[in-house]
C-alpha cells in the first residue's frame, strides 16, 4: 500500500473548513445526511486530479460559481484552499489563493519524501503560477516529483449514476480506448474485451460475479462491430440462448453492477479507488455481494477504497472501524471514526445499518451527538 493515502488535511474547500491530519484505513465508508459534506470530500479528488493536470482553470469554469463556489462560505470568509496529502514516504501540498476574476492562484506548491535517519527534504515550486508545476518538474527528470504524480494521477474517483438509454457506457466505443476504466466507465466494452484476450481468469472472475447478481446473465459477447472494425459495443448473452443482446437491454442496476465488478477487478486496480453512492439501483443481494468485494480487494490486493454512501443496506457488510461520520455543525463538515469499543454492546442485537436507522451513530439529519440511544430502553 505504498500510494495509498495515510492521512490527509483539506482546508477551506466547500463545505470543510479544516480536516486537519485525518488518518485513512484500507475501507474508509463515508456516512452521513445529505448535504453533510461526504460528497463534497469525494470531489475534492476531483479537483486534485484535474489540478496535477493542469486542468484547474478549466474545472473551475465549469463548476457554477467558479472559484468562489469552492471556497468555504466564499472568498469573504476563506482566504485560501490548501491541502496536504501524505502518501508511502512522500507528502504533496498546495494552497490556493482566490483571485477578483474568480479564479484560484497557487500561493504555494510543495512536495516533501521522508528519508530514513535523514528528517524531510521539502522542494517549494514557489508561488504566483495559475496552474500546478508538479508535471513540470516531472518532465524536466524529477524522479521525485515522477513518483508523487504517477501516484496522484494513479487515485481515480468512480461514478456511475449514468446508465441512461443515452449513456456513453451503452455507446460504440473505440476499440483500443482499453488503456484503463474511464471514471464514468464510458470505455467498458473495450476495457473488458482487452481482459478477456490478455487475463482471462479475471474476465472469468467478473463474468461469474455478475452472474451472481444477475441469474438470467450467461456471458458478454465481446467482439469489434463487423461493420466498424475498429469500434466495439457492449453485447451479452442471456442463458439458455445465442442471441447476442445489446447494452441497451440491461436494466441500469445491472449495468452499474457490472460497472462496479470490472472496476474492482481488473487486472491491475488503482491503488486508491472512490466511489460516489455505489448503491444507487442495486438489488439488495447485488449490495451483500458489492460490500464483499469491496472487502476482498482491500485485504487481498493492497488496495484502498473510499465509499460514499447513503445505503443501510451496504452498511451492514462493514466493521465500525471502516465507518467515518460525516456531519454537518455550524455550517461546517465534521468527519469522525466509529470506535468498535463504543458500540460492542449494541451489536449484540443490532446491524450497523440498523443502528444508523436509529440515529445512534449519528450521521441521519436528526441531531444526536452521542452513542446513548433516544428511547431504547437501555
Amino acid at each position: 500500500m505504498a500510494d495509498t493515502i495515510k492521512k490527509l488535511t483539506i482546508e477551506g474547500f466547500r463545505s470543510i473548513r479544516k480536516l486537519d491530519d485525518f488518518e485513512l484505513g484500507a475501507l474508509n465508508v463515508l456516512i452521513g445526511p445529505n448535504g453533510a459534506g461526504k460528497s463534497n470530500f469525494v470531489g475534492f479528488f476531483r479537483l486534485l486530479r484535474e489540478l496535477i493536470n493542469r486542468r484547474l482553470q478549466v474545472e473551475l469554469q465549469r463548476i457554477e460559481g467558479g472559484a468562489d463556489a469552492c471556497l468555504y462560505l466564499g472568498p469573504k470568509i476563506t482566504e485560501q484552499l490548501a491541502a496536504k496529502l501524505y502518501f508511502g514516504d512522500k507528502e504533496y501540498e498546495f494552497s490556493l489563493l482566490p483571485t477578483p476574476a474568480n479564479e484560484l492562484v497557487f500561493s504555494d506548491e510543495a512536495m516533501m519524501t521522508f528519508f530514513e535517519n535523514h528528517g524531510e527534504g521539502r522542494v517549494s515550486f514557489g508561488s504566483g503560477h495559475f496552474e500546478a508545476k508538479l508535471k513540470d518538474r516531472k518532465n524536466e527528470g524529477s524522479d521525485l516529483a515522477g513518483r508523487i504524480f504517477n501516484a496522484l494521477s494513479s487515485w481515480v474517483v468512480y461514478h456511475f449514476d449514468d446508465t441512461s438509454l443515452n449513456a456513453a457506457v451503452r455507446r460504440p466505443r473505440a476499440l483500443n480506448d482499453n488503456d484503463s476504466l474511464r471514471q464514468n466507465a464510458e470505455n467498458l466494452a473495450p476495457f473488458l474485451y482487452r481482459i478477456m484476450v490478455k487475463d482471462r481468469a479475471v474476465y472469468t472472475r467478473i463474468r461469474d460475479l455478475v452472474r451472481l447478481a444477475a441469474p438470467f446473465f450467461d456471458d458478454f459477447n465481446l467482439r469489434p462491430i463487423p461493420t466498424s472494425p475498429n469500434e466495439i459495443q457492449l453485447e451479452w448473452r442471456q442463458k439458455n440462448s445465442d442471441y447476442p443482446f445489446r447494452a441497451n437491454q440491461l436494466s441500469d442496476g445491472t449495468l452499474r453492477f457490472i460497472c462496479l465488478a470490472t472496476a474492482l477487478l481488473q487486472p491491475s486496480p488503482p491503488p486508491t479507488m472512490l466511489f460516489d453512492e455505489p448503491e444507487l439501483g442495486l438489488h439488495p443481494y447485488a449490495l451483500t455481494l458489492l460490500g464483499n468485494l469491496f472487502k476482498q480487494v482491500t485485504e487481498a490486493d493492497g488496495t484502498q477504497v473510499i465509499i460514499s454512501t447513503q445505503s443501510a443496506q451496504l452498511l451492514n457488510e462493514f466493521a465500525p472501524e471502516d465507518i467515518i461520520v460525516v456531519e454537518r455543525s455550524n455550517s461546517e463538515s465534521t468527519f469522525r471514526r466509529l470506535k468498535p469499543e463504543d458500540l460492542s454492546e449494541w451489536l449484540e442485537d443490532y446491524t450497523l445499518g440498523e443502528l444508523w436507522q436509529k440515529n445512534i451513530l449519528g450521521g441521519r439529519p436528526r441531531q444526536n451527538r452521542s452513542l446513548e440511544p433516544v428511547s431504547e430502553g437501555r
